[in-house]
């Protein structure tokens, strides 16, 4: 890259060895770079919370670019979407991880997603991040199925407060999708991870470019190419209908992967994935304006005999 950050002032330490601190104060200091330059902060968070191996691999893919702040959910939040729910308590606990022999200070909130994206920009940095990272995520988030879910919500909850954001769900088996567990091999997800966010560090996106939205099948290699890619209209994940003999009895409504390529657009996300198992990159808007032609629509509501 053509950019290169060298750190002459280290980080300050977390301090307390007690793996969970209450103090919610920032625990680095500013570093700098040789040109005076402060080096990047960037943001990390999940959905499957702050217990998920996904998170640290999130956090090892990108620690050698620049400073980094972890604040995810204390629990697991799959299927948050950008929710902010209120019954949320926001309280706010520090933990004290080593990665790659570094001191990493990780925020945990009681919070969606969404919400731990919040804290972390108006509570818990000391300055202002320039990139966002979500993931990385068990589980594929593809086609229709993206607005439910927390790891795509908090990226675009980042993305609508300016930050450029990256989403990165890697393709697991489905019982790992809400128990992470230490047995899924993150290699070719950290290995694009910090491809991307090395490039977003030195790119301005165009507009309308948001958060770009990766999905790593569970055959890639760091040697699996990517392709750019449209979210797909097709819903991925099928709803099963509920076992109960009674309607009072408590019971959510299962899914299965069910990806239909015969039906599926070429060159869609879930397309990629699925079927040329490649690393899909979706580019994502928070601009949800449809892209019909609003002429032709408005032609089409007021010549309505009913409107």
């Amino acid at each position: 890259m053509s950019r290169i950050w060298n750190v002459v002032v280290s980080r300050a330490s977390c301090a307390p060895p007690d793996p969970l601190v209450k103090s919610t104060q920032p625990c680095y200091d500013y570093a700098v770079s040789t040109d005076n330059e402060r080096t990047p902060l960037i943001l990390i968070t999940n959905d499957d919370g702050i217990a998920s191996p996904g998170l640290r691999a999130a956090t090892r893919a990108v620690l050698p670019l620049g400073d980094v702040l972890v604040v995810a959910p204390s629990r697991q939040w799959s299927g948050a979407g950008r929710s902010l729910p209120h019954g949320s308590s926001g309280t706010v606990a520090r933990r004290q991880w080593t990665i790659s022999g570094q001191s990493v200070c990780a925020y945990e909130v009681d919070g969606s997603p969404a919400a731990a994206v919040l804290h972390g920009l108006v509570e818990l940095s000391s300055r202002r991040p320039v990139l966002l990272v979500s993931g990385i995520n068990y589980g594929e988030n593809v086609g229709a199925d993206i607005t439910i879910s927390g790891t795509v919500g908090a990226a675009l909850e980042g993305a609508a407060r300016g930050l450029p954001a990256i989403a990165v769900s890697l393709q697991t088996p489905k019982e790992t999708h809400t128990q992470p567990s230490d047995d899924v091999d993150f290699g070719a997800a950290v290995h694009v991870t910090r491809l991307l966010a090395e490039l977003l560090l030195d790119i301005t996106l165009p507009l309308d470019v948001d958060v770009l939205k990766v999905d790593v099948p569970a055959t890639a290699t760091p040697e699996t190419p990517w392709r750019l890619t449209r979210v797909s209209r097709h819903v991925y994940y099928m709803p099963m209908p509920p076992q109960r003999e009674d309607l009072s009895d408590p019971v959510r409504i299962d899914y299965e992967p069910h990806p239909r390529p015969e039906e599926t657009e070429r060159d869609s996300d879930i397309y990629a994935l699925a079927v040329d198992r490649v690393i899909s990159v979706s580019p994502l808007s928070y601009d949800l304006t449809s892209r019909v032609g609003r002429g032709v629509l408005e032609d089409l509501l007021r010549d309505s005999k009913d409107l």
